[in-house]
């Protein structure tokens, strides 16, 4: 009988939802000053871009890699300071979640994981390319989930 019920409570724990960070890395990471090191010498105060992009992937049943892009260039007129590009990507493991609900959390509550991370790289690395530090505002992922899943509807739509 305590087999059974052994068995049953087993049984019941791979039922239950679940979520782990399982690894966090830098996937990739490149910086580039094309104009160094006449760039060095200019006083103008440089015009920052920023790009973001999320990619995820499953890797095996209940397994997916996420994958936050961040680019962030820096111009003066039409010459590039500098541009720096960070992959910061992680491995999750989910279990047990609704399809509909493992969607908002590999675009959500993933990114939200990932972008300290990724903030401190691209900071990092504009700092060793003899630049001030970029430092990345909040981002509120929710919203751009929102946004992505409206631009997707109306596309399926026209």
């Amino acid at each position: 009988m305590a087999q059974e019920d052994s068995n049953a409570a087993q049984e019941q724990q791979q039922q239950q939802p679940g979520f782990s960070i399982e690894k966090i890395y830098v996937k990739d990471a490149s910086v580039e000053i094309p104009n160094a090191p006449q760039i060095f010498t200019e006083r103008t105060q440089p015009q920052v871009g920023i790009e973001l992009s999320n990619v995820a992937q499953q890797v095996e049943a209940g397994v997916f890699e996420v994958a936050l892009k961040v680019t962030v260039t820096s111009k003066i007129g039409d010459k590039t300071v500098f541009l720096v590009e960070v992959t910061q990507a992680g491995i999750f493991q989910i279990h047990n979640i609704p399809e509909e609900n493992l969607e908002m959390i590999v675009g959500i509550t993933c990114p939200n994981i990932l972008f300290p991370y990724a903030r401190e790289a691209i900071s990092d690395l504009t700092v060793r390319a003899g630049f001030q530090p970029v430092l990345l505002n909040p981002i509120n992922f929710e919203a751009l989930f929102a946004q992505q899943k409206q631009q997707q509807a109306q596309a399926g739509t026209h």
